[in-house]
């Protein structure tokens, strides 16, 4: 009998042991998926001018190469007329070279790498767009990609 009662009791104990890990588990989930959703619909102020910034060093492989190409292809088809007026500006910088140290230091930067300088008012918003990389092997995805993330940065 008392054996009986030990082993209900553990299997009790078991029960709410793990009901209580799911509950647990089903919260953090939740909690997980609603930041996801309010970094998602974040709400941008549009730039008053946009800088795309591709820093290489002097001897480029494939992909760097690319990334600088496919940005500003991307502005020059897509963003036409803000290329034009100077709204979105692209660079090429070298960061082996000595006369780029200025703008090397403002990045932060430490190697291939393409930025994204959206300016509201006077005030630098850089941010290194790391993604970019993903989708390097696929010309049209990054095109998708890069129209997409100026066209939120301009407030479209």
């Amino acid at each position: 009998m008392i054996t009986k009662n030990i082993s209900y009791f553990l299997l009790i104990f078991i029960v709410i042991l793990f009901s209580g890990c799911n509950i647990n588990q089903t919260s953090s989930s939740t909690n997980s998926l609603s930041q996801i959703n309010s970094t998602q619909e974040e709400i941008i102020t549009p730039a008053d001018k946009i800088e795309v910034v591709h820093f290489h060093t002097t001897h480029q492989c494939w992909s760097c190469i690319s990334v600088g190409k496919y940005a500003l292809q991307t502005i020059k088809g897509k963003f036409a007329e803000e290329y034009k007026n100077g709204k979105i500006v692209f660079k090429e910088i070298n960061i082996d070279l000595p006369e780029n140290s200025e703008i090397v230091k403002k990045y932060q930067v430490t190697g291939s790498s393409l930025f994204i300088n959206s300016i509201i008012g006077e005030k630098d918003n850089i941010k290194e767009d790391v993604d970019v990389w993903r989708y390097v092997s696929d010309e049209n995805q990054f095109i998708s990609y890069f129209q997409n993330k100026l066209n939120k940065l301009l407030g479209r």
